[in-house]
């Protein structure tokens, strides 16, 4: 009994301390992301939300947060949760609490570590990714794909 009460503690304690909750300051940790007018991919598109914004969350619904910019324009709507950290990013001009190189690595999936060992291997070369990061398709592009191929829309 005392095992299954420190269980359901431990993990209360885990989703408060790692969970976005209504009401904290939160900030961006993308380059940019899109703030929908409700829960989904293809919701319509609000405003787009800048890395290091400072914002408010109103609400969450499952992998989504409904927030509000702090700034003057006091933005409102819903993006992915993963777009979110509670750490304090410093936007000034054009540094950031984060290296050009980190942002780099980490839109790679690289951490610094990782960065290191794969550096060790013959013949590293990332133009093929660097590529790739440059390819864009619209959202209705990508509805259009997803709609002629008889694919599921997910969420």
């Amino acid at each position: 009994m005392k095992r299954t009460i420190c269980i359901v503690l431990l993990c209360l304690t885990a989703g408060w301390v790692f969970g976005q909750k209504r009401g904290d300051t939160m900030y961006v940790a993308v380059k940019s992301a899109a703030l929908k007018t409700s829960t989904g991919f293809f919701a319509r598109t609000a405003g787009t939300l800048v890395y290091g914004a400072q914002i408010t969350v109103l609400a969450v619904n499952g992998k989504w947060a409904q927030v509000r910019t702090v700034s003057g324009a006091s933005l409102s709507g819903w993006t992915a949760s993963s777009n979110l950290t509670l750490k304090h990013i410093v936007v000034q001009g054009d540094t950031r609490s984060a290296s050009a190189k980190e942002l780099a690595l980490a839109g790679k999936g690289f951490s610094q570590e990782v960065e290191q060992k794969y550096k060790t291997g013959k013949d590293v070369n990332y133009d093929a990714v660097d590529a790739l990061e440059k390819t864009a398709v619209s959202e209705q592009e990508l509805l259009n794909f997803i709609e002629e191929g008889h694919l599921s829309k997910g969420e």
